[in-house]
């Protein structure tokens, strides 16, 4: 058959590859050429290739062609300037075959463009909706860089412009969508960045202290560490609270048992004032026992009236005077509480501050 450049290469996008291909190039090809316009003449060519590996560049030639093994002519990137006809020359040793084509190279139009009603949302309570602003009817969507499509809790119009996400979550980042106007060569719009407020979530205690009954003990002189973490964006105001009064407006305290009024209840607090929620965890210090009496140097009868007396421990002094809790459990800084018994509130959590 008669040498021809393939028809479905002869269009190409401004700004992206092309490859000028051939069809029914003969046996034993030793030189293929290709020039700029109908004619192969000296003057009008680009690149000539023989094979295996030599090419000779022409008058026309520009570093952004190339001939690969093949004898395809490559554009690394299209312009409209490209535009027009391209003549090949093949010759072999029984003689030479000539093919032209036009190359049409297409101008994409804008990019879509992207917005959204809001960007600061609050999670499970906050919908967003996003427009598309293009002309074009083939439009895809893509949530944190990955392709979506309408469910449960996104809708998209039947034009494809829209798209509405129902109680946005603390994972929905990011929103862009395309278009296709040619195909497998998408136009990204801008990207719209979501900021989802969340939490406080899995509110945690951790201390230095020993856990008896569920309760911390500590002695006089004792170190206290407690510490308070969770998850929220932005990130939780912590309040600390003894017996309802406030003590402390960080996360993490540490101090010393110098009187036994520093026993008690201890309530941690977290904030997230942009969701409007609170969550909030309790635990409680007391004094290690004896069995069945308080140690010496335990506080007087009646100052903590609700502190039962363990029945089964031992106990002994050390040096230092201080007495070790009736029952050590678990490694240093254990979580105090399982994540799922904290309490969760939009109102005044427990005491004045």
């Amino acid at each position: 058959g008669q040498l021809f450049i393939s028809p479905d290469s002869l269009i190409g996008i401004e700004g992206y590859r092309n490859l000028l291909t051939l069809e029914n190039v003969p046996e034993d090809v030793q030189e293929y050429s290709w020039y700029r316009g109908v004619e192969d003449s000296a003057e009008t060519m680009i690149i000539s290739y023989r094979p295996p590996d030599s090419q000779l560049p022409g008058p026309l030639y520009s570093d952004l062609v190339t001939v690969n093994s093949r004898g395809y002519l490559a554009f690394r990137r299209c312009t409209l300037n490209d535009t027009g006809n391209y003549t090949v020359r093949v010759d072999t040793g029984n003689g030479t075959q000539r093919a032209t084509g036009w190359l049409q190279i297409l101008e994409l139009g804008d990019p879509p463009s992207l917005s959204a009603n809001a960007s600061s949302l609050v999670e499970n309570l906050d919908s967003v909706a996003a427009e598309c602003h293009t002309n074009a009817s083939n439009i895809k969507w893509y949530r944190n860089t990955i392709p979506t499509s309408s469910s449960n809790r996104i809708r998209i119009s039947p034009d494809g412009r829209t798209l509405v996400i129902l109680r946005v979550s603390r994972h929905d980042r990011t929103l862009q969508c395309a278009i296709e106007s040619f195909p497998e060569i998408l136009q990204k719009s801008n990207t719209v960045s979501l900021t989802v407020a969340y939490g406080p979530d899995y509110l945690q205690l951790y201390t230095n202290l020993d856990i008896l009954n569920g309760a911390l003990t500590a002695g006089i002189g004792s170190r206290v560490e407690l510490e308070c973490s969770c998850y929220s964006n932005p990130d939780a105001k912590y309040h600390w609270l003894h017996n309802g009064s406030l003590l402390s407006s960080e996360a993490k305290m540490n101090f010393s048992i110098v009187a036994w009024e520093q026993m008690g209840n201890y309530r941690c607090i977290a904030e997230n004032p942009v969701a409007q929620l609170t969550l909030y965890r309790d635990t409680r210090i007391q004094p290690p026992r004896e069995c069945g009496s308080p140690l010496p140097g335990s506080p007087p009868p009646g100052l903590l009236p609700s502190l039962a007396f363990p029945r089964q421990c031992h106990t002994t002094l050390t040096a230092s005077g201080r007495s070790p809790p009736c029952l050590s459990l678990g490694p240093r800084l254990p979580p105090l509480i399982a994540p799922d018994s904290s309490h969760q509130s939009q109102g005044d959590p427990g005491g004045q501050w």
